[in-house]
């Protein structure tokens, strides 16, 4: 047990070590001038002595390792720095700022799982029947539409036309159904089309035999052996494709304008506020390494296989 906590933790620091160091290489290569920025917001005259006096404050004039060096001791004390425009701490912002993009992922997936569940376990409870054919053209429009185009169409329709839904802000969880709905049906169709294969070739397993002929019920046989024997694959796909999921609430919240960490950091990105930056992608590296860590947790649950494996017989 020890020895596998202390890889894990090894794992994890060589992970964060690479992860912070390319990020902060490629955000100082990137075009634009936080001074700059800087300087615009405060409303002053900009001057050359001003820009080269603040970024000597600033130790953009060191040595990119030195300048590497310093944050990698400052976020070993837990300390991301402070925004350059705002002068807040960075993890307040992104503490500030995460609730809402935790409430936009959970309801995202919460509508991912009302429509893909059922239409995967239909299409491959009944193969080739109209509910398979119906389920497969869901998946391929979700897969079709990109989720930028579906959240103005919805915006268009819910809000603007039918005055059903507020078009964008948070306030209140009538402010997160319009974006979640619409993350959600767009990262429906991989699960519909991974959920129905995945039942396919469980129902024909031998052990889904085994148990019919046992005598089980269907929907016994259904829910507690094939269903559970599924997942694994799913949820794989889930854990690899968290980054792209993240990627979506970004999109997501610029265009309803919606206050989340997603927003925080376009808006970061534009002004170039580099604290803000690294920081995001620190804390979304470790949200992604943490539930790809659960998920190879959940294995031995969800696939007895697994849990025989390591069993010793005398």
């Amino acid at each position: 047990m020890f020895r596998i906590l202390g890889r894990r933790f090894i794992e994890v620091a060589l992970f964060l070590l690479f992860i912070s160091f390319i990020s902060f290489l490629f955000v100082r290569l990137a075009p634009g001038d936080p001074v700059l920025s800087i300087l615009r917001v405060e409303d002053v005259s900009v001057t050359t002595e001003q820009v080269e006096a603040l970024r000597e404050e600033l130790g953009f004039n060191d040595p990119m390792l030195l300048q590497y060096g310093r944050w990698l001791a400052d976020f070993a004390r837990m300390d991301f720095g402070h925004s350059y425009l705002t002068n807040q701490p960075v993890m307040d912002m992104i503490l500030g700022a995460l609730p809402a993009t935790i409430e936009l992922a959970i309801g995202s997936l919460l509508v991912m799982l009302v429509v893909a569940i059922p239409l995967g376990s239909l299409g491959a409870l009944y193969p080739r029947s109209w509910i398979d054919q119906a389920s497969r053209i869901v998946s391929l429009l979700g897969a079709a539409i990109p989720s930028f185009w579906l959240a103005l169409i919805f915006i268009d329709l819910f809000a603007v036309r039918w005055g059903i839904l507020p078009p964008m802000g948070r306030d209140g969880l009538i402010s997160v159904v319009l974006p979640s709905i619409t993350l959600g049906l767009a990262i429906t169709s991989v699960y519909v089309r991974l959920l129905r294969s995945s039942l396919l070739e469980s129902l024909s397993a031998e052990f889904i035999r085994a148990a019919r002929a046992r005598g089980l019920t269907e929907a016994r046989i259904f829910f507690a052996h094939a269903f559970r024997y599924s997942l694994p694959p799913v949820i794989t796909v889930f854990g690899v494709s968290l980054g792209s999921l993240i990627g979506g609430v970004v999109v997501i919240e610029v265009i309803f304008a919606y206050p989340g960490i997603g927003k925080m950091v376009v808006d970061s990105i534009r002004s170039r506020d580099y604290p803000v930056i690294q920081g995001y992608i620190l804390v979304m590296a470790i949200i992604v390494f943490l539930v790809n860590s659960a998920v190879d947790l959940s294995y031995r649950y969800l696939n007895p296989q697994l849990g025989l494996k390591g069993r010793k017989y005398s």
